[in-house]
């Protein structure tokens, strides 16, 4: 058991420390391609009638007249210790402050998303497996493959037409929530981005869950089982579901990581306040530090998803924690 525990120990470790290489090679990536960029921030800034000391004076303040490796080392050693740097477009407003009611509007977003979406594309997938070649079984996946194969921003256009302007008139076409607002005050207005995200991950977990589902539902444990004389209920869910979805998990953490990158398309169709919007309109204001942020952040999501799905894979899988032994 301590040789076991010391292995799953070493693998946590080495996770995170590959998760946080990772994140270093991405800010490298980030402050490069922001670097590259052809037009003056200081300039962008001030506009054309800038006047030349206005123009020296701001770039010092942006630290723009010292070395690129100045430049990086200061602005990541700030976005360790937690200071983001100041907003451009907001007048040198802390990009926390900028970001952070936005932030909570995205968090939540996603989180009804996930919550939504993954054990209902557990179940779908379950139903499928077990009506395996029916009609059932074929009409979900064309069904899902459908939805699989359309981008977020023509489900959610579909939506619109069909719930808010052309068919039916139930839900708002925009999600507009005032500031200050939190969003779960505004339940009505979030329905239509929620159902799109939904939409949008379902159908690569449910279809990844039937293909495990399948598997599972003909190994050797299941038939003894079977023939043990338990209900198909309980050697359904008790015998065939824990094991199938362990191979699902890897699929479920990318999925929800997806959630926080997919989520700028949404957020932009339906014009809601979160860091999607926030993204869009940074990158048309030439707001560095913002589009710094944000894009660390959005990786910072990724990374720590796929290490959490890795970690959990070991936990679930007997198979696999042998192996660290």
């Amino acid at each position: 058991m301590t040789k076991l525990r010391r292995g799953i120990t070493g693998f946590i470790l080495r996770r995170v420390v590959l998760g946080l290489l990772t994140l270093f090679f991405v800010s490298l990536i980030v402050f490069a391609a922001t670097q590259a960029l052809p037009s003056d921030p200081a300039r962008a800034i001030l506009g054309r009638t800038a006047t030349p000391d206005s123009l020296k004076a701001l770039r010092e303040q942006l630290d723009l007249n010292h070395s690129v490796v100045y430049q990086y080392t200061h602005w990541l050693g700030s976005f360790v210790t937690g200071d983001l740097g100041h907003s451009l477009a907001a007048r040198g407003e802390p990009v926390t402050a900028v970001l952070g009611s936005r932030f909570k509007n995205s968090a939540f977003l996603v989180l009804i998303a996930a919550v939504i979406s993954v054990p209902l594309s557990i179940f779908l997938g379950v139903i499928a497996a077990r009506r395996r070649d029916g009609p059932l079984d074929h009409a979900l996946s064309l069904s899902l493959l459908g939805l699989a194969a359309l981008p977020e921003f023509v489900v959610g256009i579909s939506l619109v037409l069909l719930f808010a302007t052309r068919v039916f008139h139930w839900l708002p076409a925009v999600s507009l929530i005032p500031p200050g607002d939190a969003p779960w005050q505004h339940l009505k207005e979030i329905v239509l981005p929620t159902v799109t995200l939904v939409l949008a991950v379902s159908p690569y977990i449910a279809r990844i869950m039937r293909a495990s589902m399948v598997e599972v539902l003909e190994s050797d444990y299941v038939e003894m089982a079977r023939l043990k004389g338990l209900p198909e209920r309980e050697v359904l869910w008790r015998h065939a579901v824990p094991n199938a979805v362990a191979p699902a998990i890897q699929v479920i953490a990318l999925n929800l990581a997806y959630l926080a990158g997919g989520i700028i398309v949404v957020e932009f169709v339906f014009a809601y306040p979160g860091i999607g919007s926030a993204l869009v309109d940074a990158v048309n204001n030439r707001d560095l530090p913002i589009v710094q942020a944000l894009a660390v952040l959005i990786a910072g999501v990724y990374v720590f998803f796929n290490v959490l799905a890795d970690i959990a894979t070991i936990l679930v899988s007997p198979r696999l924690r042998t192996s660290l032994r």
